[in-house]
């Protein structure tokens, strides 16, 4: 087991109980998960759905197209098969036989104003496009929950975490695109992710319309390695 992967999931389960801690879910809690994974790559993904008790409380929101393809479907020539797309989204509907799994195209959420008690978004808002996509993101979540529990890592800690690459993330996002594509790692340029700073998490929220908020920085050593933003939607 790598250093990363255990410093991710002694983070997952810090992130867990500052979730418990905060948010104080009950059983009747209803729970929007925003970011549901079809792969799972490891023993920490879909944390929630792993570790929360009353599942039946739980709709997992995700995109349309399961993780494992969205890079490939980067190469507009290349095709994927919609009956693999659907065999993706029937192992995960057996995984969690009691989650209720709902697509949607990226944009609007599906769900009615004030639908859900909660919404979780772990680590999913700096993957959902650029800013703007970012700003509609977080409305959509102030529309259909009226609290929100939302993780994103920290663009200034010094190693990028989904690449492991120390410092260059710092450079403009054009030019660490480039050298993404160059070592071999362009499934994570371009749109894949936009890193946001505390300053920006501010600027977003404002943007969103939310000024009930409270962000949390989780350190590792002495670095802040993610934000997490509780949203209060009934108070904006």
């Amino acid at each position: 087991m790598s250093l990363a992967y255990k410093v991710s999931a002694w983070n997952r389960r810090r992130k867990w109980h500052l979730f418990l801690s905060e948010i104080q879910p009950t059983p009747a809690t209803t729970i929007l998960d925003v970011g549901f994974s079809e792969q799972e790559y490891s023993n920490t993904d879909n944390y929630l759905e792993k570790h929360y008790p009353y599942l039946q409380q739980i709709t997992a929101l995700c995109i349309e197209t399961p993780d494992l393809y969205l890079y490939a479907r980067k190469d507009s020539q290349l095709e994927i098969p919609e009956e693999k797309i659907v065999s993706k989204r029937q192992e995960s509907s057996s995984r969690y036989p009691q989650l209720k799994i709902v697509t949607y195209d990226g944009q609007n959420f599906p769900f009615a104003d004030q639908k859900f008690d909660i919404c979780w978004s772990n680590a999913v808002l700096e993957h959902v496009g650029d800013k703007t996509q970012q700003i509609i993101f977080l409305k959509e979540i102030k529309r259909v929950a009226k609290k929100a529990f939302i993780t994103t890592p920290n663009k200034y800690f010094p190693i990028e975490v989904h690449t492991r690459t120390p410092l260059l993330h710092f450079l403009p996002k054009k030019f660490f695109d480039r050298y993404l594509h160059f070592i071999g790692k362009g499934w994570a340029a371009d749109d894949y992710m936009h890193l946001l700073s505390l300053q920006d998490l501010h600027r977003l929220l404002n943007a969103a319309g939310i000024t009930e908020f409270k962000i949390i920085k989780n350190r590792f050593l002495f670095f802040v390695l993610d934000f997490v933003i509780i949203l209060n939607t009934n108070s904006d």
